[in-house]
């Protein structure tokens, strides 16, 4: 199983570079995670928020691969537990899907974008910064994945 996560904006700080490639490096076997960043859309006075949004998201599709289970990171998703996530993950596997989670810019994801999602998350209910997302995603997948390998990091 293939697990995408992309996410707009680049010239992260180092520290968020290296906490996601430190939970992308701990997978192994039969899944895989992999990071792919989107340009933010260049902002401008006459360019509005939904202009922003609109180029972004497109960017995320094309940067997707052709058949996926689509998932936007949105406050206004559903929340998952982490033993909930690791019970999606199996899902995944036994179907053999990739999966593409999708992390907007400063703007978020235009609705048109969010519809053509097969579903919305929410980490919390907090808003966080998007580069520290990147991280809590990555280790909130290595979590779940953990759990289904029978690996002791998840302690519950």
């Amino acid at each position: 199983m293939k697990l995408f996560l992309i996410a707009v904006g680049s010239k992260m700080p180092q520290w968020v570079q290296v906490g996601a490639d430190e939970y992308v490096k701990r997978f192994s076997g039969d899944c895989r995670l992999q990071l792919i960043e989107i340009p933010l859309a260049k902002r401008g006075r006459s360019i509005s928020v939904s202009q922003n949004q609109s180029v972004e998201c497109e960017k995320m599709l094309a940067a997707s691969p052709a058949t996926c289970h689509k998932i936007a990171l949105d406050v206004s998703g559903k929340p998952l537990s982490t033993e909930q996530l690791a019970n999606e993950m199996k899902q995944w596997q036994r179907l053999g899907e990739s999966v593409v989670f999708y992390i907007g810019g400063p703007d978020g994801m235009s609705s048109t974008f969010l519809q053509q999602c097969d579903q919305r998350w929410s980490l919390s209910a907090m808003t966080f910064p998007h580069s520290l997302v990147r991280v809590m995603l990555a280790e909130q997948l290595y979590r779940a994945w953990s759990i289904l390998q029978g690996h002791p990091y998840h302690r519950a």
